[in-house]
């Protein structure tokens, strides 16, 4: 048996072109030892985060420099605070008052992974109420279409005497697909 727990650390930033670097020497000067760090979304696999969990032993302490480091969402927090309370394992976070240590710490941990996914929702809801606002107001989202206006009625008439979508591309110098996309505006259907 281990005379002492271990501080095990966790560092993960979400795109390549960002840097764990201010993370890693958080968890470095509050104690950590054995770090585990990489670069990706939350919502993708985590390898590291794998490993990290894997050399936990009881009594040991997943250290993270902020809760959205360790998971993305309310079911996916509460998925590892079960398997690390399981293994007899708490969480600490260094800029939150986190610290499963204890049953308040615990109780603190999951009102903020609630808050956190409630903040998530509603900015989706705003974004899709957005979106939608824009497309009232006429606003196309994509590119744009490469054939339009008489070019694409053209198309259309094409397509209606016989002519394959391959063949209108040719006339037309564009992809199959702008030719099968312009074909389907100009009958009035929705672009595939």
């Amino acid at each position: 048996m281990r005379a002492s727990l271990v501080l095990v650390g966790y560092a993960r930033v979400s795109t390549s072109e960002q840097e764990t670097k201010a993370q890693v020497h958080a968890l470095r000067r509050f104690g950590v030892r054995r770090l585990f760090s990489e670069k990706g979304s939350g919502v993708g696999p985590r390898p590291e985060l794998r490993r990290a969990l894997s050399v936990l032993r009881p009594g040991d302490v997943l250290v993270v420099y902020k809760l959205d480091r360790l998971a993305r969402s309310l079911k996916d927090l509460l998925s590892l605070l079960d398997e690390l309370g399981r293994g007899g394992c708490a969480v600490k976070s260094l800029t939150e008052p986190i610290d499963t240590s204890s049953a308040i710490g615990e109780l603190v941990l999951q009102i903020l992974g609630a808050v956190a996914q409630f903040e998530r929702s509603l900015i989706r809801e705003r974004c899709d109420a957005g979106r939608k606002a824009a497309m009232a107001r006429g606003v196309q989202f994509g590119r744009v279409p490469l054939l339009q206006g008489r070019a694409r009625d053209v198309a259309g008439e094409l397509y209606a005497l016989g002519l394959s979508y391959n063949q209108i591309a040719d006339l037309f110098d564009c992809s199959y697909f702008a030719a099968r996309s312009g074909v389907r505006r100009s009958l009035g259907l929705p672009p595939v």
